[in-house]
């Protein structure tokens, strides 16, 4: 096993991403987001993905992308899980392109690496990597069905879809009927996407490409929820070190200590549980 702790070029990356994050995402304009008709942030995501050049970090140089490990994209995600940055990042930069990676689809790669481009696979974020998942008919090259709670669809210029011919094709988005759904997560938009139809270019087969899209999904997701329980809980000890009750500040009782050190335990597991999963991707570990 490779050493967890963070390296000074992730921390780097770490304090450029947050800088930039500062500026967009501020507690109450994300909650407002969520209740809007525009529930992405396309300003944010061509900052980060175009402009800091994000959107490719786990697409090869010779594509036009980093060439950089799953522990860089970890360390992306932390930070906009504690911003509860309205951008589709781990649905396109990292699951979709471990799809494509998978199949070898090249011109995607460099589509999604440039941020221009946005791809989704047309898969629930809840399978669990070698799960049944849901297939559209393939029957002509035209592909006809339904898929839900498809993360991120209505931000999608591409999406990944399933047919139950065994092949993954790409569908242009334009060529669908996206519904949003209510989410539970309202962070996460979701949607069911409707083919009728539509014509799909087939990429290669759809089992393998959706296992390995699945396993870096819900390995990086960690991180993202990483981010939001640090975040969250450097909130509540500086709201503690504030609120006062009789002439003192809360923070100082034994009880909420005891919570806090507690907290903070917690806090220190999923970090190494995430950054292992992040490790583990990066070096092809089980």
């Amino acid at each position: 096993m490779s050493d967890l702790l963070y390296s000074p070029e992730e921390e780097a990356l770490r304090a450029a991403v947050r800088d930039l994050l500062t500026d967009h995402c501020d507690p109450a304009g994300v909650i407002a987001r969520t209740e809007s008709a525009a529930p992405h942030d396309l300003a944010l995501w061509k900052a980060l993905a175009q402009d800091m050049g994000l959107a490719g970090l786990l697409v090869p140089e010779e594509l036009d992308g980093q060439g950089a490990t799953h522990r860089e994209a970890a360390v992306v995600l932390e930070e906009l899980g504690r911003a509860v940055a309205p951008v589709p990042y781990l649905s396109s930069s990292v699951v979709a392109t471990e799809a494509l990676l998978e199949c070898g689809a090249d011109d995607l790669l460099t589509q999604l690496a440039s941020g221009a481009v946005i791809g989704v696979l047309a898969v629930a974020l809840n399978v669990p990597p070698g799960g049944v998942h849901r297939t559209v008919r393939a029957e002509g090259g035209l592909l006809h069905g339904e898929l839900t709670s498809v993360a991120d669809a209505a931000a999608a210029d591409v999406l990944l879809v399933p047919a139950d011919d065994g092949g993954l094709y790409a569908v242009d988005a334009t060529a669908a009927t996206v519904t949003p759904q209510v989410s539970f997560d309202l962070t996460r938009p979701v949607a069911t996407v409707t083919l009728d139809g539509a014509p799909g270019r087939r990429l290669g087969d759809a089992a393998p490409a959706v296992r390995r899209a699945l396993r870096a999904g819900a390995g990086l997701l960690a991180s993202e929820q990483l981010g939001l329980a640090d975040w969250s809980l450097t909130e509540t000890v500086a709201y503690l070190k504030e609120r006062k009750q009789f002439n003192r500040p809360v923070g100082g009782f034994q009880a909420l200590k005891h919570r806090l050190a507690q907290l903070w335990l917690e806090v220190a597991g999923v970090r190494a549980a995430a950054r292992n999963a992040a490790d583990a991707l990066a070096t092809g570990e089980d």
